[in-house]
């Protein structure tokens, strides 16, 4: 059988991605994982599916050693001036924090109160601050009317009543971080500041130096315009009232390893009211947070690792979220999301929160808008009560990646209409549905795996109440728990009426064989569909390959052993155990 130890290979495992062959479904996104050694019953478990294994067992922890990922696409940046290279700061004022001195100096006016400093460099440009030294009482405040750099060169602030670092010019700010330097800025519990590091302006770091920031009153770090962050970069963002970073305009990492760790009631990892682009780095956020009651909105709100108001596209790197409070979320967004490339690995564990007769669930990923995956992985992994892994208000479209979702209720679910076209789709409700779409639910290709929890559910799901049907053209199905009654099956699909439970099977189309390991419990009966009619193996035993879907499936592994198993004709209609749209 395939065993491959997990643990001690997972950080390691985050750094790879694979690339795609569109000519070739079993040829994309590939993972090494482990077999799931669980014991169970048969099939017909109503009410509940479980299963162990990769998807099952994997964790989020901070490291802040972990080196940054080789996985970066294309940097962004909303202007070529936000480049760092594309400026000059030729004329540095030097700043100590233990010991500040008030001077005049290449245009700048530096103001001393105790420990707190003001710089304010006017209509002069290319200054440049350098800031060290130590105080436990103190501040650096900078005014200005033209863009500048603040080099961070072993600095440690603590100011108790504001803000650590107020960069209060509404110009671009670069922060450097010099390489081989450790700095700490942090607040207080009082004062009405809006971060620890408080940015008016654009807000851009640079540099591979070290830089942790503690916010307690309010945001970690703050920007009223937007924030980059860029390859090299390490910080280390903890906050215990309100979000790790804020953005007005939108967060944009292109590179560096982010830590945020965030314990505030409702509060966010990363928050932009505007869009949010990862294209690379590491970005590891945890949330422990409890929701909470907005009563403004008169709404409740959970904790996440990422908020955005807008929309959320990921194109490279790790994202690595944990939400442990009741009603968080690995990624909320207001519009669409898209899912181009990197990989995101997701687990919440609270259930769901109610105050003033207003309740959120936990969910890996929420979206009020569209979901589009077109590259990458994703892992999910919900535990909590009412936890859905995969959420879309809208449509979901999947034309790519390796998506594993292994959730508490449904494991991926869309208000409309739902599409597969490509990738590699496993989705394990182990309370309700596999696949689950309120609208049409369409099978174009791809390989999908769907395991429901039971009847009366099913593995794969669509609004039959409604008037919709879902729709087999194409791809490789197995379904542990039937499809939807009434289906329009254009591709034929066939069946066997029981399986063996915590077993590797393997089905091969056409010439290319999947093997997939059965779940302890979940729906009664398998449906499995092909370009061709499928020849399908229980209990074998399969080597070498390639893994996908959380460490549950193999492409073209060797196989060997194991029994034929019989299938016959599926026709989803009046008999059988097609299940019927239940929610």
């Amino acid at each position: 059988m395939r065993k491959i130890l997990f643990k001690s290979i997972i950080w390691s495992m985050l750094m790879v991605a694979a690339g795609c062959t569109a000519d070739n479904p079993y040829a994309d996104y590939y993972n090494d994982g482990s077999n799931w050694n669980n014991g169970g019953g048969m099939f017909n478990n109503v009410g509940s599916s479980t299963t162990e294994g990769d998807i099952a067992t994997f964790d989020i922890m901070i490291d802040q050693n972990a080196e940054e990922p080789n996985t970066a696409t294309q940097a962004y940046y909303p202007d070529a001036e936000d480049l760092l290279d594309n400026n000059t700061f030729s004329t540095q004022i030097t700043i100590d924090m233990s010991n500040p001195v008030a001077k005049e100096e290449g245009g700048v006016k530096v103001i001393v109160n105790g420990g707190h400093v003001i710089a304010d460099h006017g209509s002069q440009k290319g200054i440049c601050y350098v800031v060290s030294g130590s105080t436990s009482n103190g501040s650096l405040t900078v005014l200005g009317e033209k863009k500048y750099e603040v080099i961070l060169n072993g600095v440690s602030i603590h100011n108790p009543d504001s803000a650590a670092l107020n960069l209060l010019s509404s110009k671009r700010a670069f922060v450097y971080v010099t390489d081989g330097t450790t700095n700490q800025l942090s607040d207080g519990t009082d004062g009405s500041h809006k971060g620890a590091l408080y940015a008016k302006g654009k807000l851009l770091f640079y540099g591979s130096g070290k830089l942790q920031v503690e916010g307690h009153t309010n945001n970690g770090i703050h920007s009223a315009d937007y924030i980059i962050f860029n390859k090299g970069n390490h910080i280390m963002v903890i906050t215990t009232n309100n979000h790790g970073i804020k953005a007005n305009d939108g967060i944009f990492v292109n590179g560096g390893v982010l830590n945020v760790e965030v314990s505030g009631a409702g509060a966010k990892g990363l928050n932009s009211e505007s869009h949010i682009i990862i294209n690379g780095g590491r970005t590891t956020v945890i949330t422990t947070g409890k929701g909470s009651y907005d009563s403004e909105t008169n709404e409740v709100k959970g904790a996440a690792g990422i908020k955005a108001d807008s929309t959320l596209t990921i194109n490279g790197g790790d994202v690595l979220l944990k939400s442990t409070g009741y009603g968080g979320k690995g990624i909320s967004v207001d519009t669409d999301a898209n899912f181009n490339g990197g990989n995101v690995y997701i687990v919440t564990t609270g259930g769901k929160y109610t105050s003033s007769s207003d309740s959120t669930s936990p969910k890996g990923i929420k979206v009020e808008g569209s979901i589009n995956i077109n590259g990458g992985r994703i892992w999910v992994r919900t535990s909590g009560n009412g936890g859905e892994g995969i959420e879309s208000k809208q449509e979901i479209n999947i034309s790519g990646g390796d998506v594993a979702s292994y959730a508490y209720d449904d494991a991926i679910n869309a208000k409309s209409t739902m599409t597969v076209s490509g990738g590699y789709v496993y989705a394990h409700g182990q309370h309700n549905d596999g696949l689950d779409a309120n609208g049409n639910l369409y099978i174009n290709g791809g390989v999908v795996y769907a395991i429901c929890s039971g009847s009366p559910e099913v593995a794969i799901d669509a609004n039959t109440e409604g008037g919709y049907k879902l729709y087999v053209t194409g791809g490789t199905i197995v379904a542990v728990g039937g499809l939807e009654r009434g289906a329009q099956l254009s591709q034929s699909c066939f069946q066997t009426s029981s399986w063996t439970a915590n077993a590797w099977y393997a089905m091969t189309v056409d010439g290319n064989t999947f093997s997939f390991l059965t779940p302890a419990s979940g729906g009664q009966g398998m449906v499995v569909s092909g370009s061709t009619q499928p020849s399908l193996k229980q209990s074998v035993t399969v080597t070498g390959g390639d893994t996908c879907m959380g460490g549950i499936g193999v492409i073209d592994g060797r196989v060997s052993g194991g029994s034929s198993v019989s299938l016959s004709s599926y026709t989803n209609t009046g008999s059988g155990f097609g299940g019927g749209g239940w929610r």
